[in-house]
């Protein structure tokens, strides 16, 4: 059996993040756990989180490696239980990756573990466990954001993520209407009151509105988050990962949208 090493700390987090209140295990389900994993429970009057710990590191000692806090999560993660609780099974499994990095680890969505080179830095942790791709894909964004900036959102990088959604959705009017204008200049040529594309019948005045606030709404993006490229500083602009996927959502939703447009009149 080859023998799986983690470090003091990587099994403290993880008793951590397994014990934690609001999300790790319960009680009861830490007692069965351990049960199931043939781990003693030598404390287990103790906090979840000092309980899993003092558990985990008895055992480490006793067999000289980590294989005990394997079988532990490999029990306590196990895919049939969180049939019904999706998104906690991927967040408690994101931060447990975020540790066994460290060590060369990665727990995998199928319940099994595989080798992943070892990360040294936090930022290496965030791009192999944190990924923004995965999020993205969670919410079902629009598949042309990821045709578009695939490499940026690999790495995390989230003002270039949505930089390059930016750009993606603007070819993407460009290629459905034969425009070669780019920002505002491309949005009043082709959402106009005499459109080239439309999102709607454009018969109504209630048609008509929405129309017009479709390209608002296109031109709010561009101004936000294609201008500022070409005057600022990247560090100047930065943009958090809540910040990040909200704003993919609207592209996402934009990009719905011309999925049923109709070309009315050539250019």
């Amino acid at each position: 059996m080859e023998l799986h090493i983690l470090t003091p700390v990587v099994v403290e987090c993880i008793a951590n993040i397994l014990g934690d209140t609001s999300e790790g295990l319960t009680g009861s389900e830490i007692h069965k756990c351990l049960l199931q994993s043939g781990i003693e429970d030598v404390d287990p009057t103790n906090t979840k989180r000092f309980r899993l710990y003092n558990a985990f590191a008895k055992a480490c000692n006793e067999s000289k490696c980590s294989n005990c806090v394997f079988t532990f999560i490999s029990v306590a993660l196990a895919p049939e239980r969180f049939v019904s609780e999706k998104e906690r099974f991927e967040s408690l499994r994101d931060k447990i990756n975020q540790q066994l990095a460290f060590c060369g680890y990665k727990y995998n969505e199928d319940g099994k573990f595989s080798k992943t080179p070892k990360a040294s830095r936090i930022t290496d942790v965030e791009i192999k466990a944190k990924n923004l791709k995965v999020e993205v894909e969670k919410r079902k964004a629009h598949s042309e954001i990821l045709n578009y900036c695939k490499a940026e959102l690999l790495q995390n990088n989230y003002f270039h993520a949505v930089f390059e959604a930016n750009k993606g959705l603007f070819q993407r009017i460009r290629d459905l209407s034969g425009s070669k204008e780019d920002g505002n200049k491309l949005i009043e040529q082709v959402f106009s009151s005499n459109p080239v594309l439309i999102i709607n019948r454009f018969i109504s005045k209630s048609e008509k509105d929405e129309h017009s606030g479709f390209a608002n709404l296109l031109k709010g993006l561009c101004g936000m988050f294609r201008n500022p490229e070409a005057h600022e500083p990247k560090v100047l602009w930065d943009i958090e990962e809540q910040d990040a996927l909200e704003i993919l959502g609207i592209i996402s939703y934009c990009h719905r949208r011309l999925d049923n447009a109709q070309r009315i009149r050539l250019i």
